[in-house]
């Protein structure tokens, strides 16, 4: 039988990985390694990687083994679906992973300038209503300015075809660097070596890991789409004020469609 959510919770207090720094709890109290992840947790001088909105946190475990030459930190306010993956790289010995159970809206209280490499948004809630809440909105796309490197890199993958073109069409308003677009991940093995974009490609290794959340959608027959793009930290953002057709499948009726109904 599985664990409950108090059995997990009380789990994650004693978990050396887990940094737990809700809303309520960190207001105005300076978070102690901000500036100084490498320095205190990690012990080396690696890039830093987040993963926000990072779910069950298998991704960012995922992208751990793949990379073990760089930190990797899974940012959630869900402590008992972060449990998994904090357990996982506990069991596993990983050394390169933390976990923030915090509120992605505070982000830039733990982390200082130029302090993160790059970003990962995995299946982040297209907010179809609420575009100040999107992962990749200009609020948010500023609010990373202040601990990302220069031209540091953010990844999204997801499902959703909504939230994939808002996101195309922030980053072409802007102008900003695009380094790979894709609306079909796993459809472009064969072309990946054609598709460049200054001098980039597709890292197949990226391809190995599936989360939870993308199997599900993959049995839904959805496309899971894929950009890369980088975020000079100079220029004011403009946010596109544009109508983008909803993403059906998510109505509450959702659970109702069949896997093989196909949206691409």
């Amino acid at each position: 039988m599985g664990k409950g959510k108090l059995a997990k919770f009380a789990d994650m207090e004693r978990y050396e990985n887990v940094f737990q720094y809700p809303y309520s709890v960190i207001s105005d109290i300076p978070f102690e390694m901000k500036g100084r992840w490498r320095e205190m947790y990690f012990k080396n001088a690696n890039p830093i990687v987040l993963e926000l909105g990072c779910g069950k946190g298998e991704y960012t475990v995922g992208l751990a083994k793949l990379y073990p030459e760089m930190n990797f930190i899974g940012v959630d306010i869900k402590g008992a679906r972060m449990w998994t993956g904090a357990t996982q790289a506990l069991q596993e010995g990983l050394k390169n992973v933390a976990f923030l159970r915090t509120n992605i809206e505070i982000i830039d209280r733990f982390f200082d300038e130029n302090e993160v490499q790059e970003i990962w948004l995995t299946f982040s809630d297209p907010q179809m209503k609420n575009p100040r809440k999107r992962l990749t909105s200009t609020y948010f796309m500023n609010r990373y300015r202040h601990f990302l490197i220069d031209g540091g890199i953010i990844h999204l993958k997801t499902d959703s075809r909504f939230l994939f073109t808002y996101t195309s069409y922030m980053v072409d308003m802007n102008h900003l660097p695009l380094l790979y677009r894709t609306e079909d991940l796993y459809g472009i093995l064969e072309e990946r070596r054609e598709r460049k974009e200054e001098g980039e490609v597709l890292d197949p290794k990226i391809l190995s890991i599936q989360t939870y959340y993308e199997k599900m959608w993959m049995d839904r027959g959805l496309n899971i789409r894929y950009q890369k793009f980088r975020l000079p930290r100079n220029g004011e953002l403009t946010e596109p004020e544009i109508e983008i057709e909803l993403d059906e499948y998510r109505s509450y009726k959702r659970d109702k469609r069949s896997g093989a109904e196909r949206h691409v």
